[in-house]
C-alpha cells in the first residue's frame, strides 16, 4: 500500500504511478516501479500531479528542487501515459 502525494488516497503500488529521483538526481516516471532511487507515488490523473507540484510537496518528497522545466516534462509524460 502506498499513499498518493497529491490526494493522499491509499492504494496498491500497481494502481499508482511512481516518480523516482535516481542516484544521478534525474527525476522521471518509473513505469516498472523498480528503478533504484528515492521514489514517491501519485494517482493516474493530472490533478494529483498538479497537487503534488503545488508548493514544495514534490520537492520535499524527492529531496531535490524540481525545476519548472522538469515539472512540464513530468506533466507531458503523464499525459501520454493517461492517453496511451
Amino acid at each position: 500500500q502506498r499513499t498518493c502525494l497529491g490526494c493522499k488516497v491509499v492504494s496498491s503500488k500497481k494502481e499508482l504511478i511512481r516518480i523516482v529521483k535516481s542516484v544521478n538526481d534525474e527525476v522521471r516516471i518509473d513505469l516498472t516501479g523498480k528503478q533504484s532511487g528515492r521514489g514517491t507515488y501519485i494517482c493516474r490523473n493530472m490533478k494529483c500531479l498538479e497537487l503534488a507540484m503545488k508548493g514544495s510537496i514534490l520537492d520535499r518528497a524527492l529531496n531535490i528542487s524540481v525545476s519548472s522545466t522538469l515539472k512540464e516534462e513530468l506533466k507531458n509524460d503523464l499525459e501520454q501515459l493517461i492517453d496511451g
